[in-house]
């Protein structure tokens, strides 16, 4: 019970204390409600004031929205203006500047810091002309958004009029200076002197660029050796780049290409002149004409090396320094330009030479040295054509290709004029009276031998096929240049052998012909034999032609020169009843006929080759010593030992004959031939002539 009352007494506490706190937040939200009645009626007073200021600040926000616009449209006018103003303070900085470092570029020696001080000076030239071309751009647009502000403070007199009148003198006096100063900067101030000063650099470095002692390259024959050098230092190409740009962008172009074309022309030219090529002077055909052989022979020569040492070193090094100065202007047009007007110059020398020579006369002799000319063209074909690639390089390689067209119908018109004058025996002369060799004869093989070598037969093979490549059409299928070339000589050697026939006929004398013939073709066949000529032809060929002819002729030699010698101790008609009168005559004539035909050899035949001499001997020998003992024997009973002349001494007078000692028929008495006694033996039976041996020479081929 008692538990139960206290836990009333509780509840009933905290009851109390729940109304007492509420009391306590009736009274806070009363006094809280009192408040927020005076709160609101001071918002609509603070509103009454605030509608009321507003009424009064919104003239004056209206003027700074105005004063805003108008500040914003003249800044828009100044600030370009102050910029442009800035601009004629840094052209005027960078003309002191150019002034400074030409002056001291003036006190320099040091070529090395002379030429770095130079990329100082053409990159203050460069800054100055891109300032004065932002001048000249942006100065009419900034004058005329400066008058438009002027105007329209004067028109709205938004500003006071002091301000206004100094806008509007700033105005004139900033338009008066662009539209005096500006182009008297461009054209006739500084920079044009900067830009004449640029020039003169610009030919002086190219004057010290100079090639090499090219003399040294020129005793050098080996084409390995033929390096093209550095004209110029990489700091002096540098130099040369930046200025060459530097014109061009200042439409200097065409005088900086003059300066280019002119200064390396005479660069390039002046290291050709150290060769002493004289000779270019003459190059009309009429001219060619009038030149000793030896003189144009050497000609020749000295051009087919000048033209190599020029292609390889001179004109291959000035591309190279085209390339490094001009090669950034324009992508690469100019240079190619420039380089082309400078070479063209050069190679025009060589080509008028070149063009004389292949359009003069068609002597023979002329064939070798056309052929050399050709092969030189050919050795250099590739890389002339590469460093003329291009468009600008066409005209050029053009003529490079119709001298070579020029070269190749001179060298086929020479030989086939070579074969025509052999074929209508245009030497003039007529045979040789003694019977040796005619000098046509020796000319043309000699010629054929020369040609037929290795130095000349590829490159006769290739202008055969060429030209008739040109004739029959590219579509059309020539003969390999082997075939070409000996079916060429041996058409020439047909005409030779055509000419040797025609001559023969020219002697009266019945032995002549026989020793010119053997002679000849003898000499046809021991200088063709064994080389390139004769294997080109074959040498069964050769064989066949002249070998076999020669010995025909040889043997026919003897019948008609001894073999009336043999005949004449023939005895087989009176062998029964001849007497010592008869034999005594048979000797007597045949040794006046021996006389005879001895002094013919001495003094009319001659078989000028040593060994086809020393043959023709033994042969004689065996052909006229045993019928002369056979005649002896069978007559010794009737001539007497001291009448006639011994076999042995007739071999020795023959051994005389061919070696061309002039000495007289003796017999062992010395007497008169007719005084002494008779020979009664006869010769029985006739000696068969032997037929020359045609054996191996040493002789000289």
């Amino acid at each position: 019970m008692a538990l139960a009352v206290a836990e009333e007494d509780s509840t009933l506490m905290k009851l109390e204390s729940a109304c007492a706190d509420l009391k306590k937040i009736l009274k806070a939200s009363a006094k809280m409600e009192d408040n927020l009645g005076k709160i609101d009626k001071n918002f609509d007073t603070i509103e009454e004031t605030i509608s009321a200021a507003s009424s009064s600040i919104a003239p004056l926000h209206s003027l700074a929205m105005t004063t805003k616009a108008l500040e914003t449209r003249i800044n828009r006018a100044v600030s370009p203006a102050l910029a442009l103003v800035d601009s004629f303070k840094l052209a005027e900085s960078l003309q002191h500047r150019l002034l400074q470092l030409s002056s001291r570029a003036s006190s320099l020696r040091d070529p090395q810091k002379r030429l770095k001080l130079l990329l100082k000076y053409v990159d203050c030239v460069d800054q100055l002309n891109a300032t004065l071309n932002t001048i000249n751009q942006d100065g009419e647009p900034v004058i005329h958004k400066l008058q438009e502000v002027v105007e329209f403070l004067s028109r709205t007199k938004a500003t006071d009029q002091f301000r206004t009148h100094r806008l509007r003198e700033t105005l004139v006096t900033l338009k008066a200076l662009y539209e005096t100063e500006v182009d008297a900067m461009r054209f006739e101030g500084l920079l044009d002197q900067a830009l004449l000063n640029l020039q003169d650099e610009f030919e002086g470095i190219l004057l010290q660029a100079r090639h090499q002692n090219i003399n040294e390259l020129s005793e050098d024959k080996e084409a390995d050796q033929m390096v093209p050098s550095d004209l110029a230092s990489e700091l002096e190409v540098q130099v040369l780049s930046r200025i060459s740009e530097t014109l061009a962008a200042n439409d200097c172009l065409d005088i900086c290409i003059d300066i280019f074309v002119k200064v390396r022309y005479r660069r390039a030219a002046k290291a050709l002149m150290q060769l002493n090529p004289d000779y270019l002077k003459t190059y009309t055909p009429e001219q060619i004409d009038e030149m000793e052989w030896e003189s144009l022979e050497t000609a020749i020569t000295l051009w087919i090396q000048h033209l190599e040492l020029a292609v390889k070193t001179v004109i291959v090094s000035e591309k190279r320094l085209s390339i490094q100065v001009l090669g950034g202007i324009m992508d690469g047009v100019i240079w190619r330009e420039c380089f082309v007007k400078i070479a063209d110059k050069l190679m025009a020398v060589f080509f008028r030479f070149g063009e004389g020579v292949a359009r003069s006369s068609k002597e023979p002799q002329k064939l070798f040295k056309l052929l050399d000319m050709f092969d030189s063209l050919e050795k250099l074909k590739i890389q002339f054509t590469e460093i003329f690639e291009g468009e600008a390089g066409a005209d050029i390689c053009t003529r490079f290709r119709e001298l070579e067209k020029l070269l190749v119908h001179a060298s086929n018109r020479v030989f086939w004029e070579f074969g025509l004058q052999i074929e209508g025996n245009a030497d003039g002369f007529p045979p040789p009276k003694d019977g040796s060799v005619p000098k046509l004869v020796r000319y043309a093989i000699n010629y054929l031998k020369y040609l037929a070598t290795e130095t000349y037969s590829v490159s006769m093979a290739k202008v055969l096929r060429t030209e008739q490549i040109w004739k029959a059409g590219i579509l059309s299928k020539p003969e390999t240049h082997e075939n070409l070339l000996k079916e060429a000589i041996s058409n020439v050697m047909e005409a030779l052998q055509r000419n040797i026939e025609s001559k023969r006929s020219y002697y009266k004398d019945r032995v002549m012909p026989h020793v010119f013939s053997m002679n000849t073709y003898w000499y046809i066949y021991m200088r063709t034999r064994n080389t390139e000529l004769g294997k080109l032809i074959g040498e069964q060929d050769i064989k066949e032609k002249y070998k076999v002819v020669a010995e025909e002729s040889a043997y026919m030699y003897q019948m008609q020169a001894w073999g009336p010698l043999v005949g004449l101790l023939d005895m087989e008609e009176e062998a029964n009843d001849a007497g010592v009168a008869v034999i005594r005559g048979k000797m007597e004539a045949f040794l006046k006929a021996f006389d005879e035909i001895s002094q013919r050899h001495r003094g009319l035949y001659n078989i000028p080759d040593v060994d086809l001499r020393e043959q023709i001997r033994e042969a004689t020998v065996k052909f006229l010593i045993p019928a002369y003992t056979e005649f002896l024997n069978s007559n010794s009973t009737l001539v007497q030992a001291k009448s006639y002349v011994s076999p042995e001494s007739i071999e020795g007078l023959l051994g005389q004959i061919f070696d061309g000692a002039d000495r007289k028929l003796k017999r062992r008495d010395s007497k008169d031939p007719k005084s002494g006694g008779g020979i009664l033996a006869s010769v029985e039976g006739r000696v068969r002539p032997r037929t020359f041996d045609a054996r191996s020479s040493h002789s000289d081929a």
